[in-house]
């Protein structure tokens, strides 16, 4: 789940991790009608999603996956290669208009009697480009060093995302613009404009993207396109990686094709919970990124000695409050306003190799170097190229999100429960009720959320979750365990650096190497201790 500066006034979330792609939009992340989500391993096993998932996924086994050196602008060099998987648009109607689905791969180290097949990623979002997977077999990143020899390392561009078939919503340079209006509003007019720019924004993705493709946009296609991805790759069983919401990509795909599942790590789970997609998941984030950034305060006041923002808590959230009210008054740089703050202090929150970052460079600015800042929070607008990614990965979260689900139409209530909210967690409520609110007016079906339930044929699928995740409350680890009997929970007690899997922390490493090459967990859920606090 990810958050970014959506809308032009709108939320910002916009955290730059190695696990959730960069620039994009919030948790973060179906279609019941058509999803086929009661049964057999492609799902209702009549409904023509069902068929029409078989139908692709069979062509694409004898087709293959052309195999070539990657695209010059893409930016991954040899030995990674590149190719295409063509999906159907829409699952229905498996013979008609087709999309190609960008993937590229680092082919496993070890022996051949060491290989296991392709193991595939997804980073979250929705939104989130694997494209840089493969890279960590070319890096020889120590913590897949073992995993790397087994597998080849697989990454995609979703539907809708990057090179496959991108959406848009609004122009990118005008996305990037700065400053953006302070998401909390002062008054009823300032929530009447912000209103007024997520319909523009809901409008926006109808008019600048695929008429055929927008409404599509959902997670059990996305579900579906997985399944062509793991037939083009020769595999007759997934071994999948997802992260955020990928975890709840991980539990859909689960959930249709059970016995299509080898081995499955889902690490920093968004709660699966029909109930929960995804407005109420949206909210649950208020609360978990209040208390995470208070975390973070606490760490900064014990290091003021540093930092120099405070030496309690309360001192330094006063200093945010202050920096806050001097950049909405006149814009830092003319360019960084709380819009712009916000996206850049929330990394701190979502990720603790952003705890030091963040400070050092609010310190810098306290200690009257004003351009850190702005060349920290402030939009690049020479970089067109990273500021069409930027805006795709908003146009491809809000357009997921907004078609997984029916939202709330009345304004009534999204007044009442974000005003409620925002009372006791001020830090993210209000921007994340703008980055949402396209999906009160979204211009194309909303569909029902799959059913996440335990089909025969799933194997035992490894969760792993930190216990003060911000971006996935832990409640979402514990529903989704529920959900996928004899599955494995592993908790990180006392952390809340979201994505896990990333993080040296031997005793998770160690587990998911050992499930990922054998198939073997412990015989009962683990609680690991948190891996080491950032130093300033």
């Amino acid at each position: 789940m990810r958050r970014t500066a959506v809308l032009g006034s709108a939320g910002a979330i916009a955290a730059a991790a190695t696990l959730i792609a960069s620039a994009m939009a919030v948790p973060a992340n179906a279609d019941g009608s058509h999803h086929g989500g009661h049964g057999g391993s492609h799902g209702s096993q009549g409904s023509a999603e069902a068929y029409g998932a078989a139908v692709a996924a069979a062509k694409a086994a004898k087709t293959g996956i052309d195999w070539t050196d990657c695209p010059a602008n893409w930016g991954f060099s040899k030995p990674i290669q590149c190719g295409w998987v063509t999906v159907p648009v829409d699952y229905a109607k498996p013979n008609g208009k087709k999309i190609k689905l960008a993937v590229d791969r680092a082919v496993s180290t070890g022996t051949a009697a060491e290989r296991q097949g392709a193991l595939v990623y997804n980073p979250g979002g929705p939104g989130g480009s694997g494209m840089r997977f493969p890279n960590r077999v070319v890096t020889k990143n120590p913590l897949w060093v073992n995993t790397s020899k087994a597998y080849d390392f697989v990454g995609f561009d979703p539907r809708g995302v990057g090179h496959s078939a991108p959406i848009s919503c609004i122009d990118p340079q005008e996305y990037v613009k700065a400053p953006k209006a302070d998401p909390v509003p002062d008054n009823e007019a300032d929530k009447l404009a912000q209103r007024k720019l997520a319909k523009e924004y809901a409008d926006g993705c109808a008019e600048r993207s695929d008429k055929d493709l927008l409404p599509q946009m959902t997670t059990p296609n996305t579900a579906r396109d997985l399944d062509v991805i793991r037939a083009a790759l020769g595999e007759k069983k997934l071994n999948y990686l997802g992260v955020s919401y990928g975890t709840y990509l991980g539990a859909v795909y689960g959930t249709l094709f059970p016995s299509h599942v080898r081995r499955m790590v889902v690490d920093s789970v968004v709660n699966p919970e029909q109930s929960n997609i995804w407005y109420e998941a949206n909210l649950g984030q208020d609360v978990a990124f209040q208390g995470r950034w208070n975390d973070w305060e606490a760490w900064v006041a014990k290091n003021d000695a540093v930092y120099h923002l405070g030496d309690t808590p309360a001192k330094v959230e006063a200093n945010w409050l202050k920096l806050r009210a001097a950049a909405k008054k006149a814009p830092i740089g003319g360019v960084v306003g709380p819009a712009e703050l916000l996206g850049f202090f929330q990394s701190a929150p979502y990720y603790d190799s952003s705890w030091a970052p963040v400070a050092s460079t609010w310190s810098k600015y306290v200690a009257g170097d004003t351009q850190a800042l702005v060349d920290a929070a402030g939009p690049d607008m020479s970089d067109t190229a990273g500021n069409i990614s930027s805006e795709n990965g908003t146009a491809v979260y809000t357009a997921v999100e907004c078609a997984d689900a029916k939202w709330p139409t009345s304004w009534k209530k999204w007044d009442r429960d974000n005003t409620e909210l925002d009372k006791k967690y001020p830090f993210l409520t209000w921007s994340n009720a703008w980055m949402n609110l396209p999906c009160a007016t979204w211009p194309t079906k909303q569909q029902t959320p799959v059913k996440v339930r335990t089909g025969k044929g799933l194997p035992t699928v490894l969760i792993v979750q930190s216990q003060r995740d911000a971006a996935t409350p832990y409640e979402g680890a514990v529903k989704l365990h529920q959900a996928f009997r004899g599955s494995r929970l592993i908790t990180e007690k006392d952390a809340g650096s979201h994505g896990v899997t990333g993080l040296v922390n031997p005793c998770i490493n160690s587990k998911v190497d050992s499930y990922l090459l054998t198939g073997k967990t412990d015989s009962h859920d683990v609680t690991c201790t948190p891996h080491a606090t950032p130093t300033p």
